[in-house]
């Protein structure tokens, strides 16, 4: 789930993850399988393997499962793996938009399952281009904030090409234009920076403030939708102010 707000990744988004660790796993192989399959099994070569595997590294995705799927990814070994990237738009409760990223061996059954997680949901499937006008392809890397400072970030990274550096729950995030991520990531380490991913996501040029009501219907729709196997990522144009934030942080206490 990407809102883009500085409750990204809160404890709502931990306890997600910590329930769903399997399903977790499975989607970021299979990014590792896609990224070996269309740059090569090489990750000082292939920039978005690199960052695929440092995720999955970072989520503890044992080294065996992230070995076995770039083989699998570039084809070594007779084994080989073939999905289709798919994007649906939509709306969550309140209007809140929706992008739907789907990377699926089965594009009907991704199809269904989005479908009914958004009429189960509050939700409804909007016609392509309703809604992705408001999102804007872009580099997001976060960057820990645990001895670095915003100031140690925008020097490293603002003569590479970033955009800006926004405040984020844990540390940082770096926003960039897509062709620019991996020249920014690489300005981060060269800077001795560590940063938790680097990934490009849509980002939405307008956000919306919405209540704690809200918040909790879009975060169960969104749930509901990460659910399904197909479904690699939720981007969503939410925003949440400090006291809304404040509210849901009680309901995880």
């Amino acid at each position: 789930m990407s809102g883009h707000s500085k409750w990204a990744t809160t404890k709502h988004k931990k306890a997600v993850i910590d329930s769903r660790r399997a399903k977790s796993w499975a989607k970021l192989i299979k990014n590792i399988e896609v990224a070996a399959k269309l740059g090569g099994p090489d990750l000082q070569g292939n920039p978005t393997l690199f960052d695929a595997v440092l995720k999955a590294k970072k989520t503890s995705v044992p080294k065996d499962n992230i070995d076995r799927a770039i083989k699998r990814g570039a084809g070594i070994g007779g084994e080989s793996v073939e999905y289709s990237s798919i994007m649906y738009e939509g709306y969550g409760p309140n209007g809140v938009a929706l992008m739907i990223e789907c990377l699926t061996d089965n594009k009907n059954r991704a199809a269904a399952e989005v479908r009914t997680a958004l009429t189960r949901n509050g939700g409804t499937l909007a016609d392509p281009g309703s809604v992705a006008y408001n999102f804007t392809r872009k580099g997001v890397i976060v960057v820990g904030g645990e001895g670095t400072s915003e100031d140690d970030v925008m020097l490293a990274v603002l003569e590479a090409g970033a955009e800006e550096v926004e405040p984020h729950a844990q540390g940082f995030e770096v926003i960039t234009e897509a062709t620019d991520l991996v020249t920014v990531r690489s300005a981060l380490q060269d800077a001795g920076i560590e940063y938790e991913s680097a990934d490009v996501e849509f980002v939405p040029n307008l956000k919306v403030e919405v209540d704690a009501d809200t918040a909790r219907k879009v975060f169960r729709l969104i749930d509901a939708l990460e659910d399904s196997d197909d479904v690699q990522n939720v981007y969503s144009n939410f925003d949440l102010t400090a006291e809304v934030q404040a509210e849901l942080e009680n309901d995880e206490d």
